[in-house]
């Protein structure tokens, strides 16, 4: 059975910084394309950031110079540095597993990012 596990979630002040984690297991990590999605309260769910098998990497317009994606294929595991965080950055934050070949799609459960003084 696929899992996704997130970590590093939790309180900050505006400005601060967190990194979230997501450990993929039981799939070719190295294969997928790997997306942090975010769901703040009486919203949708949005893309916030995705990195290919190629390391390209795509950015929500409100995230970019502040938020960094990446993966470590050795240790599949895909991150997400956030600085200079917003009160409106407060949402559950949701790791996402897609296989462009063959398309499957897998999700974390997700972890709590709150932003406030």
């Amino acid at each position: 059975q696929v899992q996704l596990v997130e970590s590093g979630g939790g309180l900050v002040q505006p400005g601060g910084s967190l990194r979230l984690s997501c450990a993929a297991s039981r799939i070719i990590f190295s294969i997928y394309t790997m997306g942090w999605y975010r769901q703040a309260p009486g919203k949708q769910r949005e893309l916030v950031a995705t990195i290919t098998s190629g390391f390209a990497t795509n950015y929500v317009d409100s995230v970019k110079g502040r938020f960094t994606i990446s993966r470590d294929n050795a240790k599949n595991t895909v991150y997400l540095q956030m600085n200079s965080l917003k009160p409106e950055d407060t949402a559950v934050y949701y790791c996402n597993a897609y296989r462009i070949r063959d398309p499957v799609s897998y999700w974390g459960q997700g972890t709590q990012v709150t932003v406030s003084s």
